[in-house]
């Protein structure tokens, strides 16, 4: 994703209000540089971590440190206290272990201060300088499904029926049939740099985001390529944004939101989750106050789509890089400490920032503020921000059930206790800061049968596409059943 046209908007230019107070975040995170599709399994990189690495530490001087620029309300700033945190991802090798790189400096090893005194007087420093073990939770409930970064097509995992039936219909749409026709010397040409992995067929427009993760990786990571003399910057460069417009083409659609499921139930989870912040008491130093997931590429673009944000640059468009994060914050100008301070915050005091770092947000790359919702300011009330998540959002079982049109599975009883299947396929939270439903919706995505399975690829077949292989038939049922018992921590 190209950020080169994504400046500072004026609201970074006028400083932060002295008495504003971060209530909590939200961080939605891309994992780092990994290892390419072609080739499966996919494992993040020593780059890899330290991009993530990067960025957890960027986020620790904004939010968590004792002298963060943009502390969250009571968080802890050396010790790491769980219940204040939730890590999450979904299981998937580089996702999982993007996570785990994230955390260790969010929370670096904590030295003496992370000493323990046993009842002899013996004390005890936890391994490698106090490290601190902070849970990555895996959950089958995460807006990326699991193996996302085995699959060369992330729509074909989601399991939702009408959602992959959508993005199959952008191989028939005028503007991709455009492209696959337009770029066709184009990727034969360039045949000699990939024909170990594309064969003549295959090096075509339908392939383009496989093949440009072949290239970018080898470009990354070999010190020498076949015929590297075809690669020019302005090759690379049409190689990026032809995988762009594909990528854009199948996560989301004005007209048809439903191929933008993972942007809706990525929606759902963030209300969620800033729900149970914006309800805790500010007072009660273990209440949740920051959440983190990590996900990948085309759930930032199904919610870049859903939320508008391409009024304010069409780079959302792109496809992000590695590490990058959006975050939304939960910030008042009210008295929140002190004998004075409320119990709970008054949700019409509050109201959510959200930020975006394309690639490892660091000093020299930090999150800029920009408008959701097409809206021409980078604050929105909290209402008025779950009105517009409500939109879109989807949080729980029936509601994916029914906006995906699956009637199996876990579906089956959704179908059968919802009567005539009528009512709201959004959240249900309210603007007074309760009434969430758990963010199990994604759970149904992974329940798909074999049956709707074979059918889907011989759809996407037909449409002129290579779905990868996934996992067995038993395997999906035995990860649906998990993620149907499993909660959110």
């Amino acid at each position: 994703m190209e950020m080169k046209h994504l400046l500072p908007l004026l609201a970074l230019l006028t400083g932060e209000a002295v008495a504003e107070t971060v209530i909590g975040a939200y961080i939605f995170h891309r994992h780092g540089d990994r290892t390419t599709k072609s080739y499966k399994p996919t494992s993040l990189t020593a780059l890899g971590a330290d991009q993530v690495y990067t960025s957890g530490n960027w986020y620790r001087n904004r939010y968590i440190a004792s002298n963060s620029s943009n502390p969250i309300l009571n968080i802890a700033s050396d010790i790491a206290l769980l219940s204040q945190l939730s890590i999450t991802a979904p299981t998937d090798n580089v996702l999982q272990a993007s996570a785990e790189g994230f955390t260790q400096s969010l929370y670096p090893p904590a030295g003496s201060a992370a000493y323990q005194t046993l009842a002899n007087g013996e004390q005890v420093q936890a391994p490698l300088g106090g490290y601190q073990y902070i849970p990555v939770n895996i959950v089958s409930t995460a807006a990326s499904t699991s193996g996302a970064e085995d699959s060369g097509w992330l729509q074909g995992s989601s399991g939702c029926a009408k959602a992959v039936i959508s993005s199959n219909e952008y191989f028939q749409s005028d503007e991709y049939i455009y492209l696959l026709n337009k770029t066709g010397t184009f990727y034969q040409d360039l045949l000699p740099v990939y024909n170990s992995t594309f064969d003549s067929s295959s090096a075509t427009y339908k392939n383009a985001y496989t093949i440009f993760d072949y290239v970018h990786v080898s470009e990354i990571h070999n010190q020498s390529i076949p015929s590297s003399d075809l690669l020019t910057n302005e090759t690379l460069h049409q190689l990026q944004t032809l995988a762009d417009a594909h990528e854009w083409g199948l996560a989301y659609n004005e007209s048809d939101t439903v191929r933008a499921i993972a942007g809706s139930v990525l929606a759902g989870q963030i209300l969620e989750a800033l729900n149970t912040t914006m309800s805790a008491s500010l007072a009660k130093v273990s209440s949740e106050r920051l959440n983190v997931q990590f996900g990948a590429y085309a759930s930032f673009m199904s919610f870049f789509g859903l939320a508008n944000l391409t009024a304010a640059s069409e780079d959302f468009k792109g496809i992000v890089d590695y590490a990058s994060s959006m975050a939304f914050e939960l910030v008042t100008n009210a008295t929140v400490n002190g004998t004075d301070a409320p119990t709970t915050v008054d949700p019409d005091d509050v109201s959510v920032r959200f930020i975006f770092s394309n690639g490892s947000a660091s000093d020299t790359n930090p999150a800029q503020e920009f408008p959701l919702f097409g809206q021409a300011d980078t604050l929105i009330s909290w209402n008025d921000f779950v009105t517009n998540m409500q939109k879109f959002s989807i949080a729980d079982t029936s509601s994916w059930c029914q906006a995906c049109g699956n009637t199996t599975g876990i579906c089956a009883s959704s179908v059968s206790s919802s009567g005539s299947g009528s009512g709201s396929t959004s959240s249900k939270s309210s603007s007074s800061g309760s009434g969430i439903s758990p963010g199990a919706a994604a759970a149904a995505g992974v329940c798909s049968m074999l049956g709707l399975v074979i059918l889907l690829a011989v759809a996407a077949e037909l449409a002129g596409y290579r779905m990868m292989k996934k996992g067995s038939a038993a395997a999906a049922t035995s990860a649906a059943a998990a993620g149907s018992a499993e909660k959110k921590a």
